[in-house]
């Protein structure tokens, strides 16, 4: 790259050199003086010739290159591992309890009450009762009233409402339906029927009956009627009577019970724990063999027939150079088995005893002695005397006759004979075509406005004067009388006796026996299946890009400029010296 760069500075120096007239070209190494095949002339200070040369340049291109790499990638595996468990399993138990109940026995009893009753014996009375009657004597009056009418005033008023229409679009359809139609087919049949008609033969009969009516014939009666009317008088006793009341005492005991604890003991046990840890890896791979293209280096020769000096390039060849190793750096899952030692708890049936207080309740029979009032009502007979009309009813019977007419209808049966003419029908099904049209409705919203007349009513107040006609009502009184009948009761009394039940309470001890739980805790034993997590490694292809450097040769046009002589080619005669040969700068 270096030499590359520094031939233009070499042209530009050339060119520099060449703008002085001097005598001498190519750094003094050729002359011409003296130079032909005829006498000795003068010569002019030469000229310089440049022209373009295509040099071939190597430049370095990098191309991206994609090759495949592979990587661990750790995916967990879980496998199935059985195990031994053990859970506690409560389980209820029973035992018997003994108590003591004090259970009431009911026992009844009779006793003989003697009590007396009043049988009451109602007569009836008639008797004459004056009273007053209030005759409503009615008087139109009349009275200016005022109120207050609230009279309605309407405003009416426009807004606009916004609504929404679903209007109905219709689509008329058409499908091909199948159906089966019955068509009936009539046959004709006849049948001779025979039948009895029964002929009705009427006869008019008369018969004569006699019948008793009997005849109520009513008479008037009075008399005097001795009753005795019973007025109760009452008066209040007292009574004492015992009573047998049952006092709950209360006694508070203990019972020893039995009871079964699950105790925790702790222990340790020693566990096989499967782990490990991640390892780096580091491998170091041989870089790529690449193939580089190297050009040699060229020369200058001198063309004769361009007469100037042209630039050979070196040749090209393929040469297969490898690049620096790289590094991989990979992580590697390294398993261990470790020993742990865990913490575990085991239940332990241990009996426990202990002493439950519990209450028992029996009933002591107590005397109390009770006072109570009550009242007794003694009918004291009254004598009176009252007149009494009553009227007798007796029936006298009478003999009527009476002749009755009457017809009685005899069915004489007759037999007769008819033809009868019937149709029968059989269903034959068809099957038919038909198209049926059906009609789909959507609904297509549509948004309308619409101006809506509304009217405010406001009440505005009014006075008014009427008048209004009231009735009076004046109450007149008025003497009336009436026959009222009335019923006497008189309470005749009657001894009576009847066996009273009553209850008698006695406690008896009764000893039960219940079945009290307690849980006690099972151990059970069983397998489960666990997932035991591992690690499998596996290699993931993945795709790396990377720039290659890649030598490409192009040509490049350069300008080197040259010497040219003032005379002849055929007469010029070059001189060259030894230093000139190998001069870099014009390569002859």
């Amino acid at each position: 790259m270096k030499a590359l760069m520094g031939l233009p500075v070499l042209a530009v120096l050339l060119t520099v050199i060449t703008v002085n007239t001097s005598s001498a070209a190519c750094c003094g190494a050729v002359s011409y003086k003296n130079v032909g095949c005829c006498d000795p002339v003068g010569y002019e200070p030469c000229k310089q010739q440049c022209h373009t040369v295509m040099k071939t340049v190597r430049e370095t291109v990098y191309e991206q290159q994609q090759y495949t790499c592979y990587k661990n990638v750790y995916d967990t595996v879980y496998d199935e591992k059985t195990i031994d468990c053990v859970k506690h399993v409560q389980e209820t138990h029973y035992r018997n309890c003994e108590y003591t109940v004090c259970k009431p026995v009911y026992t009844t009893h009779y006793k003989t009450c003697c009590y007396t009753v009043c049988k009451p014996v109602y007569q009836t009375h008639q008797k004459t009762v004056c009273y007053t009657v209030c005759k409503p004597v009615y008087e139109t009056k009349y009275r200016q009233v005022c109120y207050t009418v609230c009279k309605p005033v309407y405003t009416t008023h426009q807004k606009e409402i916004c609504y929404t229409v679903c209007k109905p679009v219709y689509t008329t359809h058409q499908k091909q339906v199948c159906y089966t139609v019955c068509k009936p087919v009539y046959e004709t049949k006849t049948k001779e029927i025979c039948y009895t008609v029964c002929k009705p033969v009427y006869e008019t009969r008369t018969k004569e009956y006699c019948y008793t009516v009997c005849k109520p014939v009513y008479t008037t009666h009075q008399k005097q009627i001795c009753y005795t009317v019973c007025k109760p008088v009452y008066e209040t006793k007292t009574r004492t009577y015992c009573v047998n009341v049952c006092k709950p005492v209360y006694e508070t005991c203990h019972r020893e019970c039995c009871e079964v604890i699950c105790k925790p003991v702790h222990y340790t046990k020693t566990v096989k724990v499967c782990s490990g840890h991640w390892d780096t890896q580091v491998t170091e791979c041989p870089g790529p063999v690449m193939t580089k293209c190297v050009q040699e280096p060229g020369c200058w020769t001198w063309d004769p027939c361009c007469c100037r000096c042209v630039y050979c390039p070196g040749a090209c060849k393929q040469v297969q150079v490898q690049c620096p190793p790289r590094k991989i750096c990979t992580k590697v899952w390294v398993p261990e088995v470790c020993e742990k030692t865990i913490n575990c708890v085991r239940y332990e049936k241990e009996v426990v005893k202990k002493m439950i207080p519990y209450t028992t309740c029996r009933y002591v029979n107590e005397q109390q002695t009770k006072t109570c009032s009550y009242q007794v009502c003694t009918m004291v007979p009254e004598q009176k005397t009252k007149t009494c009309s009553y009227t007798t009813c007796c029936m006298v019977p009478e003999v009527i006759r009476k002749t009755c007419t009457y017809q009685v209808c005899t069915m004489v049966p007759e037999k007769r004979t008819k033809v009868l003419t019937y149709k029968v029908c059989h269903m034959v099904p068809e099957t038919r075509t038909k198209t049926i049209s059906y009609t789909c409705c959507n609904m297509v919203r549509e948004n309308k406005v619409k101006v809506v007349n509304y009217t405010c009513c406001q009440m505005v107040r009014e006075q008014k004067t009427k008048t209004i006609a009231y009735q009076v009502c004046n109450m007149v009184q008025e003497q009336r009388s009436k026959i009222v009948t009335y019923r006497t009761c008189q309470m005749v009394s009657e001894q009576h006796s009847k066996q009273v039940p009553y209850t008698v309470c006695n406690m008896v001890e009764q000893k039960c026996v219940k079945q009290v739980p307690y849980c006690v805790c099972k151990p059970v034993h069983y397998t489960q299946t666990v997932k035991v997590p591992r690690c499998v490694c596996r290699q993931v292809p993945y795709t790396v890009t990377r720039c290659v450097p890649k030598c490409v040769c192009k040509q490049v046009p350069v300008q080197v400029c040259c010497p040219t002589p003032c005379c002849e080619p055929c007469c010029v005669k070059v001189r060259r010296c030894r230093s000139c040969v190998s001069c870099d700068i014009c390569g002859s």
